[in-house]
């Protein structure tokens, strides 16, 4: 192991270092996504768009001033799409398959109830690690069960009666 007086492999350790960022990343940008897909921001830009800030905010009744964050979070991230020219932000047809359309076969917006759910429960989580007692599934937020439903409906809807 490594330490302040132990040399290290700087290749390995930027490589562990470029992956933690990634995770920070993908885990910090988790309630964003769950934020849009809630408030109908994806819905509403995919349908609608492409949309300035406040075209989307007034459509969805939110406020304008946290939507343009989190367009430029989505932006920054991938999930929409920014044109600078016009100020204005779009989704293109696979962004919206994934994050918008719920009877998309590779829709995945659901999910993030159940990473809701999942750090909910954490604390009770760390308790049944020190305690050696079980965390039953009717201890999860309800969050948990409709973003599983919603996460794999559609793949069982696209496959289970024709492939499997």
């Amino acid at each position: 192991m490594g330490t302040a007086t132990t040399p290290v492999d700087e290749a390995q350790l930027n490589e562990f270092l470029g992956k933690m960022v990634g995770d920070l990343g993908a885990a910090t940008n988790a309630p964003l996504m769950l934020l849009g897909d809630k408030l109908g921001l994806y819905r509403t830009l995919a349908a609608s768009g492409p949309l300035s800030s406040a075209d989307l905010a007034t459509q969805t009744g939110t406020a304008e001033r946290f939507v343009r964050e989190w367009l430029a979070a989505q932006a920054a991230s991938g999930y929409v799409s920014y044109d600078a020219d016009a100020d204005t932000y779009a989704m293109t047809t696979a962004q919206a398959m994934v994050l918008a359309d719920e009877d998309s076969p590779v829709f995945l917006a659901g999910i993030f109830d159940s990473l809701y759910a999942m750090m909910v429960a954490e604390p009770k989580i760390r308790d049944a690690f020190r305690s050696g007692e079980g965390f039953g599934w009717h201890e999860h937020h309800p969050c948990l069960f409709g973003g599983t439903e919603r996460f794999f409906r559609t793949g069982y809807k696209a496959h289970l009666v024709q492939e499997w």
